[in-house]
């Protein structure tokens, strides 16, 4: 279905490589993975596919990638409208920025099923709820009339992979579709990717950095690094018994539970103290009905200490951004008590607000929509410095280069803006950005 030859992507005509003559195959209703670091150039090989790379990246003259035995560079843009969304569906990484906040869910979904197919407004609104419920959306039609910004990041990118399976496309590109889904949401997303592929023959193309997730559902890997493919085969071969050291050295670095032995007790006066907190969302004013508040968090006590690192989990739209979010003062909790350092956390301007908030920090879920897209990399890092009087030029700069250096971030990338790093990498950035003051609290 899919034969990709000799893909390389330039920064220009003539300048550095982000791809280089890359080379697969993907057969009707099978999954390839391509895996590798931040930065090796997976999401840009499967954005050429559909000719939606950003400038001034292009893909070089001797590139060819075929889709159903009709070459797609050079396609004009008319034959790409035609083929984008009904034929190739893709998935971006960062569910935050994927959807229109101006435009409700259901007009969202609806815009392809009226572009590409010939169907009533009744059929396309029965078949988007259908869809919304199979992928556990709860209250499908009330989704529909919604906005993005009232919904989870993770029920975000579960709209999302609503919407673009929605019209049964015979190739999808999923660039890290499950990021921000918990494990649950995750197993079932992935599991109805398999059934469409068995359903309609749909191919799927994954990138991914989870290695564990692609031997458990996927066939066949790419491994790529610094832009080239380092190796190919079966997940089983690939991923159990690998022949580069790269490979050797992705497999390593899988998280690895450690045997026996529980976590070290941490005593000391509480750095953070949640104590019944109630936060409320009002509710949307309709006509002729009162508008009903929704309870995000309900009544939680919660209690951290200096050295202690804990763990809030559970199901998205749980109510753990919410919470962590009231935490930094960024939501005011409708009752209950948040302390920091023995303090009530203050809101607004004020003097005890900015001290606060000089120890403690958040890192966003979405890194893309967190970053000011006009500062370079090395603003965005140093900016929380210029709040300490003590540290000059030179020492700002010192602490600046120590902590890219902690992210694995390379010194090349300080002068580029957000836009021209990849999602590794700008999650990276943004918990340097977070820790570089080195806060008492994250």
């Amino acid at each position: 279905m899919l034969s990709v030859r000799n893909l390389s992507i330039s920064v220009g005509p003539s300048g550095k490589r982000i791809v280089d003559e890359l080379n697969f195959d993907l057969a009707s209703g099978d999954m390839l993975a391509l895996v590798g670091e931040s930065g090796s150039g997976k999401t840009m090989a499967a954005r050429s596919i559909l000719s939606l790379l950003p400038a001034p990246l292009i893909t070089t003259a001797d590139s060819s990638i075929r889709f159903e035995r009709r070459e797609l560079t050079g396609l004009a843009a008319k034959a790409l409208r035609q083929i984008r969304g009904a034929q190739i569906g893709m998935v971006f990484q960062e569910p935050m920025v994927s959807l229109n906040p101006a435009v409700t869910i259901g007009e969202q979904m609806a815009e392809g099923l009226r572009l590409h197919r010939d169907m009533s407004r009744a059929e396309i609104k029965d078949r988007s709820v259908a869809m919304l419920e199979r992928i556990q959306i709860k209250d499908p039609g009330k989704c529909l009339a919604a906005y993005p910004h009232e919904f989870s990041g993770g029920m975000r990118q579960r709209i999302m992979l609503a919407s673009v399976m929605l019209l049964k496309p015979r190739l999808l590109i999923a660039d890290e579709p499950t990021t921000a889904l918990d494990t649950l949401v995750q197993r079932d997303v992935l599991d109805l990717m398999v059934e469409l592929t068995r359903e309609n023959g749909t191919a799927v193309l994954l990138i991914s950095h989870d290695l564990g997730m692609v031997s458990h559902y996927v066939n066949n890997v790419t491994v790529m690094c610094e832009g080239k493919a380092v190796e190919q085969g079966s997940s089983t071969q690939v991923l159990h018994a690998p022949q580069h050291d790269y490979t050797r050295r992705l497999v390593d670095a899988l998280p690895k539970r450690s045997a026996g032995g529980s976590r070290r007790s941490v005593n000391g006066a509480p750095l953070v103290e949640i104590s019944n907190v109630i936060i409320d969302y009002p509710g949307r004013h309709r006509l002729f009905a009162r508008a009903q508040p929704k309870r995000a968090v309900d009544r939680v006590d919660l209690t951290i200490r200096r050295g202690e690192t804990l763990a809030l989990v559970g199901a998205s739209g749980s109510g753990k951004t919410t919470l962590g979010r009231a935490i930094v003062g960024l939501v005011k909790p409708s009752s209950g008590t948040i302390s920091f350092l023995g303090k009530a956390i203050a809101s607004g301007r004020s003097a005890d607000t900015r001290l606060q908030r000089r120890d403690m920090q958040i890192v966003f879920q979405d890194p893309y929509s967190s970053l000011d897209p006009r500062q370079t990399i090395a603003e965005i890092v140093t900016e929380p410095l210029k709040l300490d009087a003590e540290l000059d030029r030179k020492r700002r700069t010192a602490r600046m280069n120590e902590v890219i250096e902690e992210m694995g971030l390379t010194r090349d990338l300080l002068e580029r803006f957000p836009h021209q790093l990849s999602g590794g990498q700008r999650q990276r950035v943004a918990i340097a950005r977070a820790i570089v003051r080195r806060p008492a609290f994250v």
